[in-house]
Formats: structure tokens, C-alpha cells, sequence
């Protein structure tokens, strides 16, 4: 197999590495954490004109015809720098439901929006009493003549204080935890019956609770067959693992690199602490957790971008179970070796721990994913 990237693929690799060194900084970045609005438009039109949000999109949702592996190459660079931006909600996963369930007319409306930078979707799928379970749905949408009334809330809905609109899971019929009955609908921001609580997570993210009362869809909404939406939510979230490993990839590079310079640097009895043994020791584990890392993200995205499905789960599972191993050994291993400094603010090496720490609880952190793993076999 040809692990390579292609000509193209290393050329936007490239371009967005030189980008983000330029306009992202860890300065920029953490005045636009503390902004009022969190995030910045300037940048994601950037994004827009290079082509990252058509990249991983079929060509009928105005895409280049991309995959999984494309996705990979983004997050890689945007853990790197630390990139808050909603990519992730609104390209990688309301990409994927719209392009699985989405007919063709929603594939040109609305993927062509994602894909310009028009439009920014994010993905309402979990609540509060399911923790991890994307089945656990108590949102009801009831039939009303031709149309659909939402009722329920969605829980941690990241990119939702800057989304224009939202994909959200509610059950049309059964009972928790059935993964039968579940639908997908799409929702537009200021819609009545819809409000949202905005606020900012620990990593810098902003994300919302969406309160559901009332609102009314009509047929042109709905993501899909009625009941139906369970299988494409399955096969987003294994898409968004795969994005999510790529990511935490680039954050424990950054992190790993930041930590040998300052080992090299600071010095203790008169010598650098980059040679005391223990330290040493610390990390080259530190280095091992990384290169298996990019490993199995890697073998997350070759396993998204094919077409089988329990290969893909299991290899999505794997990943992300070594992902959040991977990511502790860096992270604590990154703080203690640069002493309490580290938790500070001020350093940028607190905030990419935090980053992965975060990445751990996404999606379903590392027991739930060896649950699911040992429940494949």
C-alpha cells in the first residue's frame, strides 16, 4: 500500500502550514479566544478560498472529491496550531450527514453552502442523559399535516454559537436506547421555538445548549428516510474520529517538540535538564506514545475512506482508544517536565493539554471505545 500523499495533497499541506505560522499565532489565537465572538471570519474565508472546506466533499456538494485522508491532512495542521475554527463541526460532520443522507437536491443547497464558507452547520446528536450514546435520543419530532415539531435538547453542541444552521437527531418513533426510529433534520439558526446557551468550553471552543419547544420543519428538512438516521450518524462519528486522531496528532507534535526546546533550555544544578536520566526517559516515551499515534490515525482515515464498515468501526474504535493513551502520556509528561509554568496560561503548552484532554471526552473517551471495541468481536 502507497502510505504517500499526492502532489496536491502535500501542496495544501504546505499552504496551510504557512498560514496558520503567519496569521495564527499563539498570540492571535489567544485574543480570539477572549473575543466576544470566539472566532475569526477572516480566516475561515481563507480556509474557503484555499479550497479546505471543498477538499473532503463530493463534487455534488460542490466539493473536489476528497476523503477521509484529505480531512486527515487539515486537522493534522490545524492541531498544530491550535485552530478553534468549526471545521470539524461543519465540514467533517454535517459534511458526512449531508453527503450519506442527504438527497440531491440538499447535497447541492446545502453542501455547496458548507463548501464555500457560506453556510457553517453544526451537528446536534447528543444529550445530557446519554453521555456517549448517539442512540440515546429523548428529542421528539412528531408529524403535523406535512410538516415536523421538534421538541427536546441537544447537549454540547460545539460551533453552535456560529453556526447558520444545525443538523439535529430526534426520534420519530421507538424507545431509548433503540437505534431504529431515529431521524436527522435540519434546522435553521433563529428558527422559532429554537434558543441556544452559549458558552466557552475549557479548550477555548465555544459551544452551545440548544432548546427545542415547539419548532416546526417541513419535509424538505428532514437528512434522509424517517427512522432511518442512526447508520449515517454511526458512519459520521467514525469520520469525525478519524478527524479528531488527526487532530490530536498535530497537538502532541506541537506539544512533544515544545518540551525537548525547553528541556534543552532550562537548567537546573547548572546543567540542562534535557540530561538527567529520568527526563530522558520521560521523553522517549513521550516520542513512542506519538509515532503510535500516527499510526493508527492514520489507519483510521485509510479504513474511513474505504467501504467497509466493521473494518471501519473497529480501526475508528482502536484509534481512538490509543489516541486518548497516547494523548495522557504526552500531556502529563509535557506538564510535569515543564513544572508548574506549564499550567499556566501564559505558556502555550497548558493549552494544547487542554486541547487533548478534551479530545479524549469527544466522541466517547477511551473505556467507551474499548466497550465498543470488545463488543465488535
Amino acid at each position: 500500500m502507497d502510505f504517500d500523499f499526492t502532489d496536491e495533497q502535500k501542496m495544501l499541506r504546505d499552504g496551510l502550514s504557512r498560514l496558520i505560522a503567519q496569521k495564527y499565532t499563539f498570540e492571535d489565537r489567544q485574543r480570539t479566544v477572549t473575543s466576544k465572538p470566539g472566532w475569526r471570519p477572516d480566516l475561515w474565508s481563507e480556509f474557503a478560498e484555499m479550497g479546505l472546506m471543498m477538499a473532503p466533499l463530493p463534487e455534488e456538494m460542490g466539493g473536489l472529491d476528497g476523503d477521509a485522508i484529505d480531512s486527515m491532512i487539515i486537522m493534522e495542521e490545524f492541531g498544530k496550531g491550535l485552530v478553534i475554527e468549526p471545521y470539524l463541526q461543519s465540514v467533517v460532520c454535517a459534511g458526512s450527514l449531508i453527503k450519506n443522507a442527504g438527497s440531491e437536491a440538499q447535497k447541492s443547497e446545502y453542501g455547496e453552502k458548507i463548501a464555500s464558507g457560506e453556510s457553517i452547520f453544526a451537528v446536534g446528536l447528543y444529550e445530557a442523559e446519554g453521555r456517549f450514546d448517539p442512540s440515546y435520543v429523548a428529542t421528539a419530532a412528531k408529524k403535523n399535516g406535512n410538516d415536523y415539531v421538534l421538541n427536546g435538547q441537544k447537549a454540547v453542541v460545539l460551533g453552535g454559537p456560529m453556526a447558520t444552521s444545525f443538523v439535529i437527531s430526534a426520534r420519530t418513533s421507538g424507545a431509548n436506547p433503540d437505534e431504529n426510529g431515529i431521524s436527522l433534520f435540519v434546522v435553521e439558526k433563529g428558527q422559532e421555538g429554537l434558543t441556544a446557551q452559549d458558552y466557552t468550553t475549557v479548550d477555548g471552543l465555544r459551544a452551545s445548549e440548544l432548546f427545542l419547544e415547539g419548532v416546526v420543519v417541513t419535509e424538505a428538512a428532514v437528512l434522509g428516510a424517517i427512522g432511518g438516521g442512526f447508520a449515517h450518524i454511526e458512519l459520521m462519528r467514525d469520520e469525525a474520529i478519524a478527524a479528531l486522531c488527526a487532530e490530536a496528532v498535530g497537538l502532541m507534535s506541537v506539544a512533544n517538540a515544545q518540551t525537548i526546546e525547553y528541556a534543552k533550555t532550562r537548567k537546573q544544578f547548572g546543567v540542562p535538564i534535557s540530561t538527567f536520566q529520568v527526563l530522558q526517559h520521560a521523553m522517549v516515551n513521550m516520542l513512542i506514545a506519538l509515532e503510535e499515534a500516527k499510526s493508527m490515525a492514520l489507519l483510521a482515515a485509510i479504513e474511513c475512506a474505504g467501504g467497509d464498515a466493521k473494518l471501519r468501526a473497529k480501526a475508528c474504535a482502536a484509534a481512538k482508544v490509543k489516541i486518548g493513551q497516547s494523548a495522557r502520556i504526552v500531556g502529563q509528561n509535557a506538564i510535569q517536565i515543564h513544572g508548574g509554568m506549564g499550567m499556566t496560561n501564559e505558556l502555550a503548552i497548558s493549552h494544547y493539554f487542554k486541547r487533548l484532554t478534551m479530545i479524549d471526552a469527544q466522541f466517547g473517551n477511551v473505556d467507551y471505545h474499548l466497550r465498543r471495541y470488545a463488543d465488535m468481536d
